[in-house]
């Protein structure tokens, strides 16, 4: 396991074989992270079933049609609040990978972001669940002005995918930060590239906003701008730190 404290060994070069093994266990404890968050999960899944359906007024207002219908919504939300549970436990095994090749300073920031990650991951969350998901209800259910019934699997299948990618984009200044840190990146390249990035925020706006209406589209482009503008700001920080390190050692990392 990983530990901050271990002496530097960021000079040292490992065969690809070796790489792909450290791969490999960093997953499978991520994996068995995930796993008893999910089993911590099932413990949780009435309440948040019931938060989730507040913005159709309760779980009452849906339907189910099939008879494994409940069973699968319930491991959908299960893996939900299990992967919420496990997430700075995942993020430390991935930060620990990352962090191989680095000297003792920057392993410590990787460490330091940690919980930095797991917050804008919420804080993803929570703008999918009360700004995104009543936008994008109100559109399908008043498009043809008819009435709508709702099926348990589809309203949470819907809710659910909305949460993690949008939770997920949130990420980007981290991951910024990190490929900066580890000189895979550099500032330059952000702020030259912010019409590219521009368009490439407008794709993704349409994958993954469940309307198409340019209304949802903008909703969630202009916080992912804002979020690749913090990131351009993490890079810089990240690259000074790194010339900074580089200046007072001149070994290789």
């Amino acid at each position: 396991m990983y530990n901050p404290d271990m002496e530097d060994t960021s000079s040292e070069k490992m065969p690809l074989s070796q790489h792909l093994e450290d791969l490999r266990k960093v997953l499978f404890r991520a994996l068995l992270g995930l796993l008893v968050g999910v089993i911590a999960g099932a413990f949780f899944v009435k309440p948040v079933l019931d938060f989730l359906a507040r913005p159709i007024g309760g779980v009452g207002n849906l339907q189910v049609i099939e008879v494994t219908e409940s069973m699968s919504v319930y491991m959908r939300i299960t893996l939900l609040i299990g992967l919420i549970f496990a997430l700075p436990w995942i993020f430390f095994q991935l930060f620990s990978f990352v962090g191989k090749g680095l000297k003792k300073s920057e392993k410590r920031g990787l460490i330091i972001a940690i919980p930095f990650a797991t917050v804008l991951f919420l804080a993803g969350g929570t703008f999918a669940f009360f700004v995104m998901l009543p936008a994008s209800m109100k559109f399908f259910t008043s498009l043809l002005a008819v009435d709508t019934s709702l099926r348990l699997s589809s309203y949470f299948g819907f809710v659910t995918n909305l949460i993690f990618w949008i939770a997920m984009s949130f990420e980007l200044p981290l991951l910024v930060f990190v490929l900066t840190r580890v000189g895979v990146i550099k500032p330059d390249f952000l702020t030259k590239g912010w019409r590219v990035a521009l368009v490439v925020i407008a794709v993704l706006a349409a994958v993954i906003t469940p309307t198409g209406d340019p209304v949802n589209m903008v909703i969630f482009m202009l916080p992912l701008f804002v979020l690749y503008l913090m990131s351009i700001g993490l890079s810089m920080l990240a690259y000074k730190a790194r010339r900074a390190n580089e200046s007072e050692s001149p070994e290789e990392v």
